[in-house]
């Protein structure tokens, strides 16, 4: 019954967050996708990330390409700003509005087609050029929109429902952000929203180029024995490299215990952490670390999910360029066009 519009009547007694929305008000149009697509639960964790986040919907613009996951958009934040672009163009289109607008909080959903394949030079240059943005891809390993054909990121070894093997060594998305300069990377899986929602919030509070690998099973083409990138497949390989929440900014929790020992801390929202001090283990500010693990793991045959890399001094585009603070949109010719005096000079230095 997907062409029935959601009714938009509230019930009264919706919990609204901290800016006056229910969760319902993240909501977008009813999904046409098929039932028990992993898109739909990574539209799901984007829904409930900008309603904890108290981000109020109007502030959020969110861009995607052509596939199955570029749909997606419309069924979460009906009350953004939206832009569908052409295939694999998304980040180029992305990084045009960033610099007119930065104020807005800028979201690009695309798939592992659309990115990997047709739009893999758009995906590495909007990484390397440090975009301020959340960049979700939505992995499936196939074209579910074309039947099912093999993608750019299906594991070398699966087997298709056709039963056709894949002979072609896979892209790793997660892999190429780390040597990009992606300032936060992170894989996640659909089916894992207790993880998931946190990396989206951590992603969308992060001020720079944030990568978020989500594999997401097609259950029309590629949830069977043979795909690795089916629900079983992934839940019987997850590597998970840490569990996380995301805590927004407030003063300083600050505590000292012994390693070995268990300590409850209260949190600004009441709520109570129980905290138990163990050896070293992941950092996620390691980059090399994070390429070492992630390629450990997969040639295990695992999936590493969870936080894989986050700088904690990261630089935007904006940076990079030097850009004035006013958004290029709210300038005006006075500030747009120098004159001819300083057009010749320039002409001057170049020749």
């Amino acid at each position: 019954m997907t062409y029935l519009a959601k009714p938009k009547i509230h019930h009264p007694s919706l919990t609204r967050n901290k800016v006056g929305y229910t969760r319902r008000d993240y909501e977008g149009a009813v999904s046409t996708l098929c039932a028990g697509c992993g898109h739909d639960s990574i539209s799901a964790a984007i829904i409930q990330a900008c309603w904890e986040l108290d981000i109020e919907p109007h502030r959020v613009a969110k861009l995607s390409g052509i596939g199955c996951s570029s749909k997606t958009p419309t069924y979460f934040l009906g009350n953004s700003h939206g832009f569908n672009t052409v295939h694999g163009r998304m980040p180029s289109v992305l990084t045009g509005a960033n610099l007119a607008n930065r104020d807005l909080l800028y979201l690009g959903v695309s798939g592992d087609g659309d990115s990997a394949s047709i739009g893999i030079g758009q995906f590495v240059h909007a990484l390397r050029r440090g975009v301020n943005m959340v960049y979700i891809v939505e992995n499936n390993g196939v074209y579910g929109l074309t039947k099912g054909q093999f993608s750019a990121t299906a594991d070398q070894g699966s087997v298709s429902k056709k039963g056709v093997v894949n002979t072609d060594a896979p892209l790793d998305l997660v892999g190429m952000a780390l040597q990009l300069g992606a300032t936060y990377v992170a894989r996640g899986f659909s089916g894992d929203k207790r993880q998931l929602v946190p990396l989206i919030k951590g992603a969308m509070q992060h001020p720079g180029a944030a990568l978020i690998d989500v594999i997401s099973p097609c259950v029309a083409f590629n949830n069977h024995a043979g795909s690795t990138k089916s629900y079983e497949f992934v839940r019987d390989h997850n590597e998970v490299a840490n569990r996380l929440d995301f805590v927004p900014c407030r003063d300083e929790i600050v505590v000292d215990y012994a390693s070995g020992s268990v300590l409850d801390v209260e949190l600004h929202d009441g709520s109570v952490l129980r905290l138990r001090k163990l050896a070293a283990t992941y950092d996620a500010r390691d980059r090399t670390a994070a390429i070492r693990y992630a390629r450990t793991a997969a040639a295990e045959g695992e999936i590493a999910t969870g936080l894989l890399y986050v700088d904690p001094d990261p630089r935007d585009l904006h940076q990079h360029l030097n850009t004035v603070t006013t958004p290029f949109n709210q300038l005006g010719e006075a500030e747009l066009c120098p004159g001819n005096a300083a057009l010749e000079a320039i002409n001057a230095a170049l020749r």
